[in-house]
């Protein structure tokens, strides 16, 4: 059974840092496309940046490039991600998301909240 579970989220001032952390299990990690997601109330969900799964080449939003760094730990089993200079605008659920890269297999996360405010 393969699970994605998030974990720190919280409640930041702008200007802040966190860092998010996905640990999957059920999956060998290092076959699979990581990436986070986010979700503002009212908006689509949008991503946030990704990384390959054998190259490890990132890409990321344009409204979080220079700010936030998205990594990996295959031997953990755990991609992170972490965000600085946050800013209110960032505020959202942020989902992890699996995409494998041998078959069609794409698994998703609960979230973890991200509030930024003063």
């Amino acid at each position: 059974q393969v699970q994605l579970v998030e974990s720190g989220g919280g409640l930041v001032q702008p200007g802040g840092s966190l860092r998010l952390s996905c640990v999957a299990s059920g999956v060998v990690l290092s076959l699979y496309a990581m990436s986070w997601y986010r979700q503002a109330p009212g908006k689509e969900r949008e991503l946030v940046a990704g990384i390959a799964g054998f190259s490890g080449t990132t890409n990321y939003a344009d409204s979080v490039k220079g700010r936030f760094t998205i990594s990996r730990n295959n031997a953990k089993n755990t991609v992170y991600l972490q965000m600085s200079s946050l800013n209110p605008d960032d505020a959202a659920v942020y989902y992890c998301n699996a995409k494998s890269s041998l078959n069609s297999a794409n698994y998703w996360g609960q979230g973890t909240q991200v509030t930024v405010s003063s």
